[in-house]
C-alpha cells in the first residue's frame, strides 16, 4: 500500500470512528455532555480519585471537579472516603450511573449501518486487518 493510500484509509477509519453523529446520539439519549459520559465510562472499572479520573479524561483538576460535582448532583456518582488516606475521596458510580455508562457503551458499540451491511467475508477480512494492526487505546 502506498503512503497516500494508507493516509486515505486512515482518514476513512478516523471519520467512521470519530463521527460526531455517534457522540450526539449518545448525548441526546442520555441527556449528558459527552465529557460526562466519558467520566461515567471510566468509572465502570471501579472507583477512582479525582486526580486519577482527571488523568484518564485528560482534564485539569478544576474541570474534573466540575464534572464530578454535576454527576453527583444528578445522582450518578458519589464521593466516598479513601480507605488509605482520609484527606482524599474516591469517586464511584451509583446504580443509576452504572446503568447510564453501560447504556453509553451499548450505543457506542453499535456499528454504523455501512459496517453492518458489509458482506460477511468483507467484515471478517476487515476485522482481521484491524486486529493485525495491533490494539491501541479504545476510542471514546
Amino acid at each position: 500500500m502506498s503512503a497516500q493510500d494508507a493516509r486515505r484509509a486512515w482518514r476513512a477509519m478516523s471519520a467512521l470512528v470519530l463521527a460526531e453523529d455517534r457522540k450526539r446520539a449518545v448525548t441526546e439519549e442520555l441527556g449528558l455532555s459527552f465529557a460526562r459520559v466519558r467520566a461515567l465510562r471510566r468509572l465502570v472499572a471501579g472507583p477512582r480519585t479525582l486526580r486519577e479520573l482527571g488523568t484518564l479524561l485528560g482534564a485539569d483538576p478544576p474541570y474534573t471537579t466540575v464534572l464530578v460535582d454535576d454527576l453527583e448532583e444528578r445522582g450518578l456518582v458519589r464521593r466516598t472516603p479513601h480507605p488509605d488516606d482520609r484527606r482524599r475521596k474516591l469517586v464511584e458510580l451509583t446504580g443509576a450511573g452504572r446503568a447510564l455508562a453501560l447504556r453509553a457503551d451499548a450505543l457506542l458499540d453499535e456499528p454504523p449501518r455501512g459496517l453492518r451491511e458489509l458482506p460477511a467475508a468483507d467484515a471478517t477480512a476487515l476485522w482481521r486487518i484491524l486486529e493485525g494492526l495491533g490494539s491501541g487505546p479504545t476510542p471514546d
